[in-house]
């Protein structure tokens, strides 16, 4: 396997193929190639993966895998995976794949000027967040990893959770890839933004589909409790074409996500309370926000789409991902669902009065 594709940097473009990145990763490349403000970072591609299983004599374990669960035999299923995951956790990385890995991540310590930078550790799969498809969500992304070997700890999880029960069962839909097909996922390592707010957004109103607005959610702190749907944000709802609010739902927040130093983790963690009831973002950003929805749609020639931001604390605005929208889209009837696993579907869920927990996350 030739070592240059097995470590592809987010604004390498002459490199950047969807084939090696997975979708999450590449929509990233393509939206830093026309100048949005993307965290750097670079994708441990799906080759790296191939190669990786293939050097561990793993690839057979899994195609067994695939096929118990497309024969249905979950009561098969359990041990199979449970062993193959285990060989993924403890199997030694390649000499050549793990030096490289390395000396990536020095590379990013040195364009941050930070040592052990903290990054987020983001799964890519190849049939995640492609147009036309709701596989968005599946795999795991894991945020603030600091130093390499918590890397490469959190590079194996994220192999693993190709074989998660949740991945194996779920029902794609006709225009996701066949499950015959033995899934590739690539692995981004991404600086983190230490986030004063963060949310998602959407170029449509995900409680009716309605195609002429943008719809804001937002909180304190990282978008962990937006995304998961534990915390109540504010939201904004703007004309597409004047940016003009015509919804504002200001939220009291007195908890927030963000990096807990004492427990070396991502924590629901107290706030002052000079910042509870004050927006956690101003109009003005609100604006700026839709804004760049919509200039992102335009990028995708008007496809509905779904961001995740953050702000960060010098007040930049990061994407950190954008997916096309697959609810509406998908859309054959009403009904309320009951697995979410993208944003817009907490949304919904949360607007339709019902209340997501943690395991339904």
């Amino acid at each position: 396997m030739d070592i240059s594709t097995s470590i592809i940097w987010l604004d390498d473009i002459q490199a950047s193929k969807k084939e090696l990145l997975g979708g999450k990763f590449y929509n990233l490349t393509e939206l830093k190639a026309a100048g949005f403000l993307v965290p750097s970072g670079f994708g441990i591609s799906t080759e790296a993966y191939e190669q990786f299983m293939e050097a561990c004599g793993l690839k057979r374990k899994a195609a067994n895998v695939y096929a118990i669960a497309r024969s249905k035999k979950l009561s098969d299923l359990k041990n199979e995976t449970n062993d193959l995951i285990n060989s993924i956790l403890t199997s030694e990385i390649p000499s050549n794949l793990d030096s490289l890995i390395r000396k990536n991540y020095s590379l990013l310590e040195r364009q941050s000027g930070q040592k052990d930078i903290p990054v987020a550790v983001r799964s890519s799969g190849e049939s995640e967040d492609l147009a036309g498809a709701s596989f968005a969500g599946q795999y795991d992304t894991y945020l603030w990893v600091s130093g390499i070997e918590s890397v490469f700890q959190h590079i194996r999880l994220c192999w693993a959770s190709m074989f998660n029960e949740t991945v194996l069962t779920y029902n794609r839909s006709e225009n996701t890839q066949n499950q015959s097909h033995l899934e590739k996922i690539c692995v981004g390592i991404q600086q983190m933004v230490d986030a004063r707010a963060a949310g998602v957004m959407f170029t449509l109103d995900p409680l009716n589909g309605d195609r002429s607005k943008i719809v804001i959610e937002a909180c304190w702190g990282l978008g962990e409790g937006v995304v998961k749907g534990d915390l109540n944000p504010s939201r904004f709802k703007f004309d597409k074409v004047t940016f003009e609010i015509i919804q504002k739902d200001l939220a009291s927040q007195s908890t927030e996500y963000r990096f807990n130093h004492e427990q070396n983790k991502i924590d629901l963690l107290p706030i002052e309370p000079i910042r509870q009831n004050t927006p956690c973002i101003s109009d003005t950003e609100a604006i700026n926000l839709a804004t760049l929805a919509k200039q992102i749609e335009d990028y995708y020639n008007g496809s509905a789409q779904d961001i995740e931001w953050a702000i960060g604390k010098n007040g930049d605005i990061n994407l950190l991902q954008a997916r096309p929208e697959t609810v509406w889209s998908q859309k054959t009837g009403a009904g309320i669902i009951s697995n979410p696993k993208s944003p817009v579907e907490h949304v919904l869920l949360r607007l339709s009065g019902v209340r997501i927990t943690r395991e339904q996350s």
